[in-house]
């Protein structure tokens, strides 16, 4: 569709259209993920500055944030030890100081005297009061500055003025007849929320702060709205039509592998248990997602609702991410399920092709009624014969197509079991997972030994390695972390290959094994299977092992350079040990010099070990995406909300998005909101399997 001849400004009009911004522009402008008028309006002030009360720079005060409306007298450009610098003597009717831009090569020559500028930033003194890399705008260009008294600050990139981006976006509200509404009027009124142009009007053009607030809260409604709508027709989609067979909790089976467990289990454990059991009864098929923290036993709860699916005649699928983890929880547990009449199976990738045929065979004649595996279970020539239960492991290592993949091995809707290990934050799972009922089992197991986390600088390493050595006499094993493969100059981080080098020369080369991404998966196992019988007692890692790797005797784990790992990432870690009955020790080696934030973070990561209050620090330090990411989510990214911050916000539009879903399924009786999801969100909708 051509819009060169339409000079009526629309939502999807291209932004090179715009008068003033042509090709070049608007190829900058795609840079900031903005090619429509509408992309336009949404890319949102970063921040803003207030003009209401200016502050003379005379009494400006050191450390505080000020903005200041100033002249340039002169302009200096010279080489220093931190690179090129830029400085600029600057004043206002009240005083002089000095602006001053390091790595700014490009601004050299551009300030001329006479010229006005606007500069905000945080006041310093170095010798005389100055700015260090302030934001700066040029006024003469820019008359329109002196008509408003708060003034947005955009994100920008190479080459794009923010008068430019600001100049474009009041054109369009200017000439911009209207934007469809997408929030139903019920809703606006419900929780007095302004229109989508008074929204807009209020960001880009505010009068007075209290506007902003205004403005920002409709259009993080709105995205979180949508964000749940989305979720909610995920649920739909999920159960639409589809009836899954009941199966047997308590049957013959069940009752025979919690008579042969050596152990309790806990209350928690059998919560869970019931609430699986009563779901697997059920015609509608189970979409639960289990929580627990680590080593709390979450993998004997989902094989009872496996052995559900196999005493009712048919069989269960459980995917992990890794190799490792699939065959240690066959191998771990398949004598106990041969012994009560089971029939369990492995199926992964490093299999010989004969025998991966073989056991396919297996599967699609219903010889094998559990089933574990990686993704080698979701390939296009695996069938299953009678498949009735799906248990995903370790849910942030797959996407949602892998999960839909698996479910859709079978002709009926199966029952589908989330298990994940890394607790996540309540908040998180309101959000990204209302689609799913959530179990938790916060309890560990009876019989766990104590186990301690210490700090220490790099400078005791030698130390730590002699009590290492003292610990692996009296039969302990240990794990040694590392966040790199191989030496990197640039970071200059220990690596593991140096640093299994290093525990080799001390303690030979029988009794230090190596284990890292880059090996070959059948490599990997070979290491890890002589760690976990005893044949060597030091194993030397990247974080491969992070996930469910499970050897009792492993006692000792040792994390260099802590500072580059999250916090959840850590406790998966340090789950690796305190799993049997001698007490545990877990050592972070941390460089000197650290920031002020990390050291903090750290200590709290020592002194906590409730994995629960962890994952809701790493959500308030690294933010939703960092920890969901959407390839497992299938959702967008939240550009304007925040999952913290507008938690309110958040639980009136889940509220809001599911009461409409559920009394209008097909959305025939709001054509806009239906509208919106279509135009905004085809990918997610793409993603998530929904119709």
């Amino acid at each position: 569709m051509s819009h060169r001849g339409d000079t009526t400004l629309k939502p999807e009009t291209p932004v090179q259209y715009l008068k003033g911004i042509g090709p070049k522009r608007a190829a900058r402008l795609s840079k900031l993920g903005i090619n429509t008028v509408e992309d336009l309006l949404f890319h949102l002030p970063s921040r803003y500055i207030d003009r209401s009360n200016p502050v003379p720079i005379a009494s400006a005060q050191i450390g505080q944030e000020a903005t200041f409306v100033v002249k340039v007298m002169g302009s200096t450009f010279r080489r220093s030890r931190r690179g090129p610098l830029v400085q600029i003597l600057v004043a206002d009717e009240s005083a002089q100081m000095y602006v001053v831009w390091f790595n700014r090569p490009d601004l050299r020559g551009k300030f001329k005297p006479g010229e006005k500028l606007l500069v905000s930033g945080q006041v310093t003194f170095y010798d005389q009061m100055q700015m260090v890399n302030p934001f700066f705008e040029r006024l003469d260009a820019n008359p329109d500055f002196f008509e408003r008294p708060i003034f947005p600050v955009y994100p920008l990139t190479e080459g794009l003025a923010a008068w430019e981006v600001r100049r474009a976006a009041n054109r369009v509200l200017d000439e911009l007849d209207e934007l469809p509404e997408t929030i139903p009027l019920e809703i606006m009124q419900r929780h007095e929320l302004p229109g989508i142009m008074q929204a807009l009007q209020y960001v880009h053009r505010p009068r007075e702060m209290a506007e902003i607030e205004k403005g920002l809260a409709r259009l993080r409604y709105e995205e979180l709205f949508y964000f749940e709508a989305l979720i909610a027709m995920r649920r739909r989609s999920l159960e639409e039509g589809v009836e899954a067979e009941p199966l047997a909790p308590e049957g013959k089976l069940t009752k025979g592998f919690l008579k042969a467990l050596p152990f309790e289990l806990t209350r928690d454990q059998l919560k869970v248990i019931a609430e699986i059991g009563a779901d697997i009864c059920d015609k509608n098929p189970m979409h639960r997602l289990l929580q627990g923290d680590v080593g709390s036993g979450k993998t004997v709860v989902a094989l009872c609702a496996m052995l559900a699916a196999a005493d009712a005649g048919r069989q269960a699928a459980m995917m992990a991410p890794t190799e490792i983890l699939a065959e240690q929880h066959y191998q771990g547990w398949k004598k106990t399920l041969e012994a009560i009449g089971a029939r369990p199976l492995l199926l992964t990738g490093s299999l010989k092709n004969k025998e991966k045929e073989e056991r396919r065979e297996m599967i699609a004649r219903g010889k094998a009624d559990m089933v574990f595996g990686t993704h080698a279970l979701i390939e296009e020539n695996v069938e299953f014969r009678d498949l009735a239960l799906v248990v995903v492991d370790e849910q942030h290592r797959f996407g949602v197509m892998q999960r839909a993949a698996l479910a859709s091995k079978s002709e009926v809707r199966p029952h589908v079991l989330v298990m994940s290990a890394t607790p996540i934050p309540r908040t998180l799972t309101l959000s990204y997972y209302g689609d799913l009922d959530v179990s938790v089992i916060k309890q560990k197991p009876k019989g766990r030994a104590e186990r301690t986390t210490e700090l220490a600088y790099e400078g005791r390493k030698e130390g730590v390695y002699r009590w290492l050595e003292e610990r692996l006499k009296e039969g302990d094993r240990a794990y040694v972390v590392c966040p790199l493969i191989e030496e990197s100059e640039k970071l200059e981080l220990s690596s593991a290959k140096e640093t299994f080098d290093e525990l080799v020369e001390r303690l030979g080369d029988q009794r230090v094994t190596l284990v890292h991404g880059r090996m070959k998966p059948q490599e990997r196992q070979l290491a890890m299977s002589r760690f976990r019988k005893g044949e060597v007692e030091v194993l030397v890692s990247t974080t491969v092992i992070e996930v469910g790797v499970d050897v009792p005797q492993a006692t000792i784990m040792i994390i260099m350079h802590p500072e580059r790992f999250g916090l959840a990432q850590l406790h998966q870690l340090r789950g690796r040990i305190g799993r049997g009955q001698r007490p545990s020790r877990c050592v972070l080696l941390m460089p000197r010099g650290l920031s002020p934030e990390a050291s903090q973070r750290l200590t709290f990561f020592a002194n906590t070990e409730d994995g629960f209050a962890l994952a809701e620090e790493d959500l308030r330090i690294r933010g939703p995406g960092q920890i969901m990411g959407r390839r497992q989510h299938g959702l967008p990214d939240l550009r304007i909300a925040d999952l913290l911050r507008d938690r309110d916000l958040l639980m009136a539009a889940q509220k809001d998005a599911f009461k409409i879903l559920k009394e209008d399924p097909e959305l025939k009786k709001h054509p806009r909101v239906s509208a919106t999801i279509r135009r905004r969100h085809a990918q997610s909708l793409e993603l998530l399997g929904v119709a």
